[in-house]
């Protein structure tokens, strides 16, 4: 992916913004290892909201849903942060290599902020001329930073072992709690389905003997509802809140609300 806000080869990516941006993406797929040069990430899951500074390095886990915005400085300049991407795939070859024992699951935090470390630092100002000069990378050299990577966290706290190397998929786990919790991440029913711990026929199945209705019209519902109250009640405006809820755009968001309300939602 190449334009003018993001530069990425591989599973390394850099970002540069100059105005707030909603990150495309609620859904963290694969272990997200990344270092904020300027500016902040604020990061929103069903636990509440994390703010990581200008210098935080941080590791989020794989198979959850985040919303996220890049916020640059107040006095003004671009955010700017670096990320790698380990997935499952390397990391199992990775295990493979090395004859790893296998992992505990993996109880802890989603969202680690690491200490301070030089090592660390040292190794993501590493990636950086890679950015200026794509020409010098190459899959090798991925790779190679990849399992750099790997050690690094390794030396710098043995429980990421088991955050790295937990290969375990989701169980299946409480449906209602679960879509109560996470309504408002605008996320394909099939994704919902896998976090949930079901195949999409089993996740529909379950679905409809506990709300008694389709997973796309219940989540419609919801959003609006919500959307309803933080409008009407809390004094939000409807551009700030309908990515918050779940929805794409404001033109759909607008049109779908008056449908199910009868009236605009600017004159609520």
């Amino acid at each position: 992916m190449n334009d003018k806000n993001h530069i990425q080869f591989d599973n390394l990516l850099y970002s540069c913004v100059d105005k707030k941006q909603r990150a495309n993406e609620s859904f963290v797929q694969e272990h997200a290892f990344g270092y904020i040069i300027s500016g902040e990430s604020h990061f929103k899951t069903n636990e509440g909201m994390k703010v990581a500074g200008p210098g935080t390095i941080g590791l989020v886990r794989r198979n959850q849903l985040i919303k996220s915005d890049k916020v640059p400085p107040i006095g003004g300049g671009d955010f700017k942060a670096v990320n790698i991407f380990l997935d499952q795939a390397f990391l199992r070859r990775y295990s493979a290599e090395n004859k790893l024992a296998p992992a505990n699951n993996y109880q802890g935090d989603k969202i680690r902020i690491l200490p301070p470390d030089p090592f660390i630092k040292g190794y993501f100002d590493s990636l950086l001329p890679y950015f200026d000069h794509p020409k010098m990378a190459s899959s090798a050299m991925t790779e190679l930073k990849s399992r750099e990577a790997v050690e690094l966290l390794l030396r710098l706290d043995p429980t990421f072992y088991d955050f790295l190397f937990d290969f375990s998929e989701p169980y299946k786990i409480d449906l209602e709690a679960y879509m109560n919790q996470h309504y408002m991440y605008n996320v394909p029913t099939a994704r919902f389905a896998t976090l949930t711990g079901r195949s999409l026929a089993s996740f529909k199945r379950d679905f409809e003997k506990v709300f008694r209705t389709s997973p796309g019209q219940w989540l419609q519902q919801k959003r609006l509802a919500e959307a309803y109250y933080l409008i009407s009640q809390k004094g939000r405006k409807p551009s700030d809140v309908y990515l918050d809820v779940g929805f794409e755009n404001l033109s759909h968001f607008s049109y779908t609300f008056k449908k199910a309300f009868g009236v605009s939602p600017s004159l609520v």
